[in-house]
């Protein structure tokens, strides 16, 4: 349950929060829990109901999408007193997300440490997607090699006067996937097409014969380190998500220090199709990301 003290996650709070965060996450590489950025916690502050408290041990509040209450750290917590954290997890219901060399920290703690399936990250190796080698990727290849026989596919580095096209893309993939306004990522993938500068996005806006198919739009989390935050393709032009990453993992992040060796697909919160989806790109590692909870009665 959200707790109603704090304040709201603004984007006037960018400088503030961003350094903490690149405090906490320094030197993980493709270990980075993709949800450690502040773009990422701007978007998705709706679906996590996110406030913001200041102070010593400064933290944001909301609710897991499983719905259980949280504070999300901003500060060492291996640094932390135990006394600290223990009125963390009494008041807001558990510390998440904590990565492995957090919750090795606070292992004899004497709260409960957890990490749940649903909650881990998907990460790949880069170069699994420029080549889809392999029995099971080449399944991928199939698939994209269909679509550039049947189209002529284009792809335009993404920048907000593309905006109108790529919410054509939107609005057609909630169609396709039977989704009312407002379900799935919609609100925040609006805000990110809007924002994609501020909040530190790059990505392309992919046509079939000149109409818009797909697009997708990644943030880098560390040197080599990219989370896709949104990738959305029509159904009608089939292999073109196949294609996007293949051509995301060739082209980079369309900066000259964007060097991309691993991609992570964010977590897949129990839903049977992401994880089947996700799964079949054959994922170099499953990133587990850790609960601090009350102990147990």
């Amino acid at each position: 349950m959200a707790h109603s003290d704090g304040i709201d996650l603004t984007l006037a709070l960018a400088p503030r929060m961003a350094p903490l965060l690149a405090q906490r996450t320094e030197g993980l590489g493709q270990r980075m829990p993709a949800d450690l950025t502040f773009g990422n916690l701007w978007l998705f502050r709706r679906a996590h109901q996110w406030r913001w408290h200041d102070g010593l041990w400064p933290c944001i509040s909301g609710v897991t999408y499983d719905g259980q209450g949280l504070a999300l750290p901003l500060f060492d917590i291996g640094q932390a007193p135990m006394d600290v954290l223990r009125a963390l997890v009494t008041r807001y219901g558990a510390l998440f997300p904590l990565c492995e060399r957090e919750a090795n920290a606070v292992r004899d703690c004497g709260l409960v440490l957890t990490d749940n399936r649903d909650d881990a990250d998907y990460v790949y190796q880069a170069q699994a997607f420029r080549t889809y080698q392999g029995r099971v990727l080449q399944k991928k290849a199939n698939l994209m090699a269909q679509l550039l026989a049947a189209h002529v596919v284009e792809a335009e580095p993404y920048g907000v006067h593309l905006r109108d096209a790529a919410h054509q893309v939107l609005d057609g993939w909630m169609q396709d996937k039977g989704k009312a306004p407002g379900e799935a990522d919609e609100a925040a993938c609006h805000d990110a097409l809007t924002l994609a500068p501020e909040l530190g996005l790059r990505g392309f806006l992919y046509r079939a014969d000149g109409q818009p198919a797909g697009l997708l739009l990644a943030e880098r989390l560390q040197d080599g380190v990219w989370a896709v935050r949104f990738a959305k393709g029509l159904v009608r032009f089939k292999g073109i998500a196949q294609y996007m990453f293949h051509h995301f993992a060739i082209s980079g992040g369309t900066g000259a220090d964007d060097r991309i060796d691993w991609l992570n697909f964010e977590q897949d919160l129990g839903l049977p199709n992401f994880r089947q989806t996700k799964m079949s790109y054959q994922p170099a590692i499953l990133l587990p990301k850790w609960r601090l909870l009350p102990p147990t009665a």
